[in-house]
């Protein structure tokens, strides 16, 4: 295969993660010309490229070299690294990214009851997840049989096709409107980063690490909020200790007050009025909470 010397990533063309991706690689500072077929992106100020296809082949054109890494379900991707004939070689989740968030799960019709795995030996389960499905009923002991089905798997059991269903689920919407419920979580997923477990040694190994470093720096302030308020100094033990996550704050001298200062904090997570509440109470005043866009280690 020629050698490339651009990172190709490979994303859905359309579905419920290419929104949430295009965004998500755009806080990294990466900017692209859509091709006239939409099929291929260019680019602009970074030598990274995106090839737009369907989910399903995303984790195949990584292990074939088409594809430098790769936005994808962590279900997809756990299910073609069991399709290997070395499950534990090849692609790697490199990252976790945080949404497209969802759970394969069994369900069975709402009249059946569900005691636990056991209940399952012997049944038909269909699912479009074998390779899935077939290591969580292995892990549990359970003999069924599993059929195969590409799509609609939700009706198989009023078709009588299959005793039970594993199948994505997200609200849980579409098994309620087919008299199914939730039994067991066989897996739970999101979309993930994926790529081969050794980035290439050559200019497409440095792009990635950059890319990589960006990842990191996006995701752990995405939902971090910057902290900023005045106390007393005789009440920073207790601040802090209210701080969500309880990051170490760095302090600022106010002049011609010095028993008071200004708390800087960088906190994991939202920050509720519940929290400044409390923070008041402990002796802090003039609170501001703050988005945080960008953050380099």
């Amino acid at each position: 295969m020629k050698s490339r010397d651009r990172l190709r990533i490979a994303m859905q063309k359309s579905g419920r993660l290419t929104e949430p991706a295009q965004e998500l690689l755009a806080r990294c500072g990466l900017k692209f010309r859509q091709s006239r077929d939409k099929l291929f992106c260019f680019g602009e100020g970074e030598p990274v490229d995106l090839l737009l296809v369907r989910d399903d082949d995303i984790p195949g054109l990584i292990a074939e070299g088409v594809c430098d890494l790769g936005i994808v379900g962590r279900n997809v991707l756990r299910e073609f690294q069991l399709s290997q004939p070395e499950p534990g070689e090849g692609l790697a989740e490199l990252r976790s990214l945080g949404f497209g968030r969802c759970r394969l799960s069994i369900a069975v019709p709402h009249e059946d009851g569900y005691d636990g795995p056991a209940q399952l030996d012997g049944r038909a389960i269909a699912t479009s997840y074998p390779g899935l499905l077939g290591e969580w009923l292995r892990s549990h002991g359970v003999a069924a049989r599993v059929v195969y089905l590409a799509g609609s798997v939700e009706i198989a059991p009023r078709l009588g096709t299959a005793d039970a269903i594993c199948d994505l689920v997200s609200s849980g919407a579409t098994l309620v409107a087919n008299q199914l419920r939730e039994a067991a979580v066989v897996i739970e997923s999101e979309a993930v980063l994926a790529g081969r477990r050794d980035l290439p040694a050559d200019e497409r190994g440095e792009i990635a690490e950059l890319l990589l470093r960006r990842l990191d720096g996006v995701i752990q302030v995405r939902d971090s909020r910057l902290i900023l308020l005045q106390a007393p100094r005789n009440a920073l033990d207790d601040i802090t200790r209210l701080l969500p996550g309880m990051p170490v704050p760095t302090l600022t001298a106010v002049d011609g007050a010095p028993d008071q200062v200004v708390v800087q904090a960088l906190c994991a997570g939202s920050v509720s009025w519940r929290q400044l509440e409390d923070m008041k109470r402990a002796g802090a005043r003039d609170m501001l909470v703050l988005p945080v866009e960008k953050m380099l280690a």
